[in-house]
This record gives structure tokens, sequence and C-alpha cells, in this order.
């Protein structure tokens, strides 16, 4: 089992709701009252996950005016994806696997 850290992007990550703010960063810069209004949760809860993303890097603020603005950090992203591919060979392993049995549950025989 991994070890939390503060700055973790697995525990970033983990959050529907903090998933969701990265998606809607893909598009561009959004300002913080942008990203809470699809959210059933206070302004409060929502500067809580953003404050998380950012303290996993994920997502960088600037200030416009009295606006706090957000845009996305996709790097420290590498570090999910790197994990996942270390699974990639189990499950292309047990996709073949299954298919193999379906073509021989169904008579169909590969070539």
């Amino acid at each position: 089992m991994r070890p939390q850290q503060q700055n973790d992007v697995f525990h970033a990550i983990a959050h529907p709701a903090r998933r969701t703010i990265l998606v809607m960063l893909k598009a561009g810069e959004r300002p913080a009252s942008e990203l809470a209004a699809p959210f059933g949760m206070s302004f409060a809860a929502v500067s809580q996950h953003l404050k998380i993303l950012k303290e996993a890097d994920l997502v960088t603020e600037r200030r416009e005016g009295r606006q706090r603005i957000y845009h996305l950090r996709p790097k420290p992203l590498r570090a999910v994806v790197d994990w996942v591919d270390e699974f990639e060979a189990l499950w292309t392993a047990r996709l073949d696997a299954l298919s193999e049995h379906l073509d021989r549950k169904h008579g169909r025989r590969k070539g």
C-alpha cells in the first residue's frame, strides 16, 4: 500500500469533484466561481478541493482583480499513467484469455 502524502497526485484525483474540476480545466482557464457552479456544495468546500489540486501541483492559480483563475498542469498525471501502465500486460493477457474462452464457447476458432 502506498503511503499518502500531502501533495499526492493519487489522493488529489481520488475524489470525483476534483476529477471533474480537472476535466473542466482541460478546456482552458476558469475562475473559481465557474468551477464551483456545477457542484451542490459550498464555495468553501470547492475551495478545499482546489487547494488539494494545487498542493498536488495539478493546477496553478493567479489573481485577476478579486477573482482567482485556475489553470490545469497535467504533467503530474504522468505518475498515474506510469502506474496504470504497469498493469497493461496483466489486462491484455486477461482480455486475450476471455476472447479465447468466448471463441471456444461459441464455436469460433482463430485462423
